[in-house]
């Protein structure tokens, strides 16, 4: 073989192998692209005020610029709600090293949960720090938010609420419904939560 053709069949697979690598740059690029549409916007927060915890007020310009987890409890909730809150203190457990991520427990049963009660609720949960606020408001106000805020369905409340945790971003933008039971649903919201980290500024 002269060297003619050795240098044509190196010519050849070397565009053969970047093509290759083009192809699997273009691969990752399409499928990183599908990730974030895989995570749809499904509506828009409307503005509100409740009172957290502390008796700050608190509401939609308190969630601007970070990743929020929001679920809707009670506090002598028998049913769900233990185990929703037990899978709340893993997240604000986890995501313990981040500034990004805080976590909002809305009660649907203010005229029980005060604000010292869900102080003291808090407090069992872990808390210690704002990442994880409680927060109450008129039952009124509490359902309108539920249904024309979340688009969640709130009748026979307190016992007939949600068990779904909602995930909101930095925009105030809903972006998932996941089952806060579910561990499965859990572990694709986790994967949400990063994807959305990652293209904060």
């Amino acid at each position: 073989m002269n060297s003619g053709t050795k240098f044509l069949k190196i010519l050849v697979w070397t565009a053969a192998a970047f093509f290759v690598l083009a192809v699997a740059a273009l691969l990752v690029l399409n499928k990183a692209s599908q990730s974030r549409a895989e995570i749809p916007v499904l509506g828009q927060l409307p503005a509100f005020t409740f009172t957290a915890q502390d008796g700050q007020p608190f509401g939609r310009d308190n969630m601007m610029g970070k990743i929020n987890v929001v679920d809707f409890i009670f506090t002598h909730c028998k049913g769900p709600c233990p185990v929703m809150a037990s899978k709340m203190s893993n997240l604000y457990k986890l995501y313990a090293g981040s500034d990004k991520v805080q976590f909002i427990s809305i009660s649907v049963d203010p005229e029980n949960d005060s604000l010292s009660i869900l102080r003291e609720y808090a407090a069992r949960q872990g808390v210690t720090d704002n990442r994880w606020v409680f927060l109450r408001a008129p039952l009124d106000s509490v359902v309108q938010l539920s249904e024309k805020g979340f688009m969640i369905a709130a009748d026979d409340l307190p016992a007939g609420h949600s068990t779904k945790f909602i995930l909101v971003d930095g925009q105030g933008q809903i972006r998932g419904y996941y089952d806060g039971l579910d561990d499965a649903s859990l572990e694709i919201m986790k994967t949400h939560i990063r994807e959305l980290a990652q293209h904060m500024k």
